[in-house]
């Protein structure tokens, strides 16, 4: 319930802070009084757009916030999920900046006002001409079926596998369009992995054919110098081997002279053994060295295909061009088997749609079970109000497509009178007969779900007498499990209230503010007979503005 408002710098309000109480409250006023002021600076805490044009004193920011108790309304979760501080008593404000900037916060917390406005749909309920037309909408109508069908736990369930059937829907989309761009694809895809994996890639492979074709190309060179090393080593007259023989000759006779010329003795023969080992190597690789025109063609090409790969894929070592070929494999071969990838997501598809569908089906069976218990008392509680002759035909049939409300089409229609043909109802019911069926609907939702504030402005209008005196019986008995406000002019509705403020204008010198108080009861009477007679009140207005007041 909305606990206390207070409005500073706001369109001819100065200053206004009120408290509010529980039960029925009525709010009374001249026409230009500023009633709708005070809806307007409300309805900027339930998250609506502001307009710099409002600030009454443009140097000043404009603040308006207001109070609520929220236990009843179980929105722990809401907080949470916005990362909000949940109190039992929630401060709402909201400044707007002489800048044009505006700002809202939530117990202190900044908020968007989108976070702004989904809270306030949960607080305060204004009744409008604007939300009268809500009467025609397929999701309010469904919302009224579903709150006498007792429908809330299996309306979450269906919203919630309905939440993970359009993420697989998504998914299964998501396959089906990489399958049509990957087609075409495919085949330049398979051919570039093709040539990529003919090529054999491996880490130094570049460098490893390089020095082949280095070898290959330059045999007669390597062959001169392997010969001309071996000559040196083998001559037989000055062969370092044949010298080398000797010195280990004379090596071999100094080390049997002690251990100082042992030791140089096994250098010199260990140095022998190494430059014999050289020459039987030079030996092998001479033989080995000749020319290979088609090994240094078959290199030359390896090579001049490396060459082009990383020319043709814009890389600069062969790492890349593996990376390359790892994406292009997982490409191909993803393509090649995002066929049973989608037929397993269909299936997976089917079976949730199952699940939905049974779901839907008993949301289905339980709307159409209560439907005329609504249409029942729909009539019973119009024909109190003057519309006695109303009826409504509504029926409910399956839907091609889901929807957050199930798989149901609605037909809600109205006729007014006795033989009338039935039509929508924004184009067969007057502006008073929307009034009547709205609040009508409203008291029936306010028996099987628990409403948050309902504020009603000028609910009342077009109708009189007789009728605006059940209005308000409607209304008060409404109040006995809720907040109910009712903006009014009819002094037989104004006389339910437990609580009256009468909003006002008073001149200051030369500025009009637009203030609002709480009435005592003798300024109730005072009211009430202006209401009745006008400014000039007589002893029958105050005798019967009494006579209302003691109902």
């Amino acid at each position: 319930m909305l606990n206390s408002l207070s409005i500073q710098n706001y369109a001819l309000i100065d200053q206004l802070n009120v408290n509010f109480d529980n039960g029925f409250t009525i709010i009374t006023g001249e026409t230009g009084a500023g009633k709708s002021i005070l809806l307007g600076g409300l309805g900027l805490i339930l998250g609506k757009r502001a307009d710099l044009s409002s600030l009454r004193d443009e140097t000043k920011k404009c603040i308006i916030e207001a109070i609520f108790e929220i236990e009843k309304y179980h929105l722990k979760d809401f907080f949470e999920e916005n990362d909000l501080d949940y109190e039992a008593r929630t401060i709402i404000r909201r400044e707007i900046l002489p800048s044009g900037k505006s700002r809202a916060f939530i117990n202190d917390s900044p908020v968007t006002l989108d976070v702004l406005s989904r809270l306030g749909d949960n607080l305060i309920d204004i009744h409008s001409q604007h939300q009268t037309l809500q009467l025609a909408e397929n999701d309010f109508q469904l919302k009224v079926i579903d709150a006498l069908a007792d429908n809330r736990k299996l309306l979450l369930s269906f919203e919630s596998k309905l939440t993970g059937y359009q993420k697989i829907q998504r998914e299964l989309k998501k396959l089906l369009d990489f399958q049509q761009n990957a087609i075409k694809e495919h085949d330049y895809n398979t051919h570039l992995l093709e040539e990529l994996e003919k090529a054999t890639l491996k880490e130094g492979i570049i460098e490893e054919l390089e020095e082949q074709y280095e070898q290959l190309n330059n045999v007669e060179s390597i062959v001169e110098h392997l010969s001309k090393g071996y000559q040196l080593l083998n001559d037989e007259q000055v062969g370092v081997i044949t010298l080398m023989a000797e010195l280990k000759l004379v090596s071999s006779k100094l080390g049997t002279f002690g251990s100082q010329f042992e030791s140089l003795n096994e250098r010199i023969q260990s140095v022998f053994i190494e430059i014999d080992d050289i020459s039987s190597e030079l030996e092998v690789f001479q033989e080995k060295a000749e020319a290979n025109p088609n090994l240094l063609e078959e290199v030359n090409t390896k090579l001049q295909t490396l060459y082009d790969l990383q020319k043709k894929h814009g890389s600069s070592t062969i790492s890349e061009l593996i990376e390359i070929r790892e994406v292009l494999s997982e490409k191909v071969s993803a393509t090649e088997n995002v066929e049973s990838d989608i037929k397993k997501k269909e299936k997976e598809l089917a079976t949730e749609e199952q699940e939905l569908n049974k779901v839907a089906i008993e949301i289905r069976k339980r709307r159409e079970k209560i439907i005329p218990t609504l249409q029942k008392q729909l009539s019973e509680s119009l024909s109190q109000l003057g519309m006695g002759n109303a009826t409504f035909k509504i029926e409910i049939n399956p839907a091609k497509t889901f929807n957050t409300q199930g798989k149901d089409e609605l037909i809600f229609l109205f006729a007014a009178n006795k033989g009338s043909n039935y039509g929508d109802l924004k184009k067969v019911a007057s502006g008073g007969e929307l009034s009547r069926i709205m609040l009508t609907i409203k008291s029936i939702l306010a028996r099987y779900e628990q409403l948050p504030t309902m504020m009603f402005d000028e609910i009342d209008t077009g109708v009189s007498g007789e009728i605006s005196n059940k209005m308000g019986d409607i209304m008060q008995s409404m109040s006995k499990t809720m907040q109910v406000f009712s903006i009014t002019h009819l002094p037989q509705v104004a006389s339910k209230g437990v609580h009256h403020f009468k909003v006002y204008k008073e001149d200051e010198g030369a500025v009009t503010h637009t203030k609002m108080k709480k009435l005592t009861k003798e300024e109730r009477v005072s009211e009430l007979a202006e209401m009745l007679g006008g400014k000039d009140v007589s002893d029958s207005a105050l005798a019967h503005a009494r006579q209302l007041l003691n109902g």
